[in-house]
């Protein structure tokens, strides 16, 4: 799969964006060869706002451009703040129980890494780390996306509350210790949202 995420900073009408993407983006995605789904997520404090759209090829991602530029444009008027685009690879979406609107959360981190060892490094991922995620109470879903050009990505974990999210962060922090001890990951910004809204065709 492939990932198109739209990150809304500085967002100003985050309820407007939501209703914006489920009523106007949502009919245009599903017009779109190989549209396999989009969620929204939200960081009300911190003024953010995600979108992430998923595609059955890169080929149909890049196809679908042109259809949505002019819906991109419309929602950051909508919503305010700055628009940043990126485009990933979705290497692993393990879902241990759906992601639900308006109970589940999400942890977001960035994540840098030599695009040599991508292959090498999503093997222990999946081996080891996932694993370990899928038996912590709570644990919902996991994403993986990465830029095999540069190595950047991102990784979000999606939790049943924020009292489990939270309870899951010691395992967690051992991990990324690890990681990058071992495996030469870095791990940068990161961002705690809602789950404010999943579509899956």
């Amino acid at each position: 799969m492939f990932a198109r995420v739209l990150t809304y900073a500085g967002a100003e009408h985050i309820d407007e964006g939501i209703r914006f993407v489920r009523d106007d983006a949502v009919p245009i995605l599903r017009q779109q060869h190989g549209y396999r789904g989009v969620a929204v997520s939200a960081d009300r404090s911190g003024g953010v706002l995600g979108v992430v759209s998923r595609w059955e090829s890169e080929a149909d991602r890049e196809a679908s451009d042109g259809a949505l530029a002019k819906t991109r444009e419309d929602g950051r008027r909508l919503i305010g703040g700055t628009l940043t685009v990126e485009l990933f690879e979705e290497v692993v979406w393990e879902v241990a129980e759906p992601p639900v609107a308006g109970s589940s959360v999400i942890r977001l981190r960035r994540t840098s890494m030599d695009p040599a060892k991508i292959d090498e490094n999503l093997e222990f991922f999946r081996a080891v780390a996932v694993p370990e995620m899928r038996a912590t109470p709570g644990f919902q879903a996991v994403r993986n996306m990465i830029n095999r050009q540069d190595g950047t990505g991102m990784v979000g974990t999606v939790w049943a509350d924020r009292a489990a999210m939270e309870a899951g962060e010691a395992a967690g922090a051992a991990r990324r210790q690890r990681a990058a001890a071992e495996r030469g990951v870095s791990f940068g910004e990161e961002s705690s949202r809602e789950i404010a809204f999943i579509e899956r065709p």
